[in-house]
């Protein structure tokens, strides 16, 4: 599959920031004081479980920031299905630089490859339903970038990105509001035609409101499966709709065959493992 890069100032940002905070003052005194200043070597970055990959372009980033005549050659690409003992890239250029990076490079390989690997698996749970699997913004600060990539090379679906990107209603809204009519109304004046109104309701008896106030999008959320279907029949296809809340890989497959549309997991960035990959001498 083709996953959509990352902006490149964003992967220079955060690559520097984290090689920042772990050399320290001082860099990398073990590489220092124990490899010649002009040492060449050569290692090969290998999977060592089954899952997605995903992470490649932070990784490369950390091997050229700390030299930049390193050669990192790619053998797969971000969504790409690897198995143990694959090799991802092959890295060529200073030891010490190479040695310093690592972990850095290591570190976005593994936490990228784990949300698109946990993806993946909710993906592949719900295949033939027709259901989009969605992520939240339960991410982690200042990495969301690097953990929606990794959940679109899992295969997931958009989501808001952030706060300015659509208008979701949640239930702390419609308590202020005095109740969902006003809330989705208010919104609706506010939006302009290009901008999506959604709202959450937690009762089946709030979404003919919903639908009426003209939410394009109603979140159903901690729904039981049978309130999922009966409001799948009610909503006829006028609104999409989005089941939310506590999802692990046991319900999700019987919450898609209820005939929802979406399926939003917060659990895919902020539950999911990290992948095990290693550097390797070659």
């Amino acid at each position: 599959m083709t996953v959509s890069p990352l902006p490149r100032y964003l992967v220079t940002e955060m690559v520097t920031r984290a090689l920042a905070e772990d050399q320290g003052g001082r860099g990398d005194i073990t590489a220092i004081a124990c490899i010649p200043a002009r040492t060449n070597t050569k290692f090969y970055i290998r999977s060592r479980g089954t899952g997605v990959v995903c992470g490649m372009e932070p990784a490369a980033e950390a091997f050229w920031q700390m030299d930049p005549d390193a050669s990192f050659s790619e053998q797969v690409r971000d969504g790409d299905r690897i198995e143990p003992g694959d090799i991802l890239a092959t890295v060529h250029g200073n030891a010490r630089a190479l040695l310093s990076a690592e972990r850095i490079a290591l570190n976005f390989l593994g936490r990228m490859s784990g949300v698109a690997s946990f993806t993946r698996q909710y993906v592949d749970a719900v295949a033939g339903t027709g259901v989009k699997i969605a992520h939240t913004r339960k991410t982690t600060p200042g990495l969301r970038p690097f953990e929606l990539q990794a959940v679109e090379a899992g295969g997931g679906s958009r989501h808001r990105y952030g706060l300015d990107d659509a208008i979701l209603i949640k239930d702390n809204h419609v308590a202020v509001c005095g109740g969902v009519d006003a809330a989705v109304s208010a919104a609706r004046t506010y939006a302009g035609h290009m901008t999506r109104v959604a709202v959450e309701v937690d009762r089946l008896d709030q979404l003919p409101e919903a639908i009426d106030a003209g939410a394009e999008s109603v979140l159903l959320d901690n729904f039981s499966l049978e309130d999922l279907r009966k409001a799948v029949a009610a909503a006829r296809g006028r609104v999409i709709l989005e089941a939310s809340g506590g999802v692990t890989l046991d319900t999700v497959r019987p919450i898609a065959e209820t005939g929802v549309d979406v399926i939003s997991i917060g659990a895919l960035t902020h539950s999911a493992p990290n992948f095990d990959i290693g550097l390797d001498d070659a």
